[in-house]
């Protein structure tokens, strides 16, 4: 099992993290626009995103979608998160 940990590519990185570094590489605006929901549009948190994608998987698919494009752009392949 700890051989399929390791291939997942959000191992060891938590929703906070990821939605910490996209707030600072995006922005509120830009993911709102990505990802048109209410917590990214209006009034934006990092604790009421983390609320409402915590209690809702398909929002939280995608901001784990767009972190790993992020992440791809971002980084050279043998680079660690």
């Amino acid at each position: 099992m700890s051989e399929q940990q390791h291939k997942d590519p959000l191992h060891g990185i938590t929703l906070e993290m990821m939605l910490t570094r996209l707030v600072e590489h995006l922005g509120w605006a830009k993911m709102g626009e990505l990802i048109n929901i209410r917590c990214f549009n209006n009034d934006p948190s990092i604790k009421s995103s983390l609320q409402f994608l915590r209690k809702t998987p398909w929002a939280r698919i995608k901001v784990e979608e767009l972190y790993l494009k992020y992440r791809r752009n971002l980084l050279p392949p043998d680079s660690k998160p």
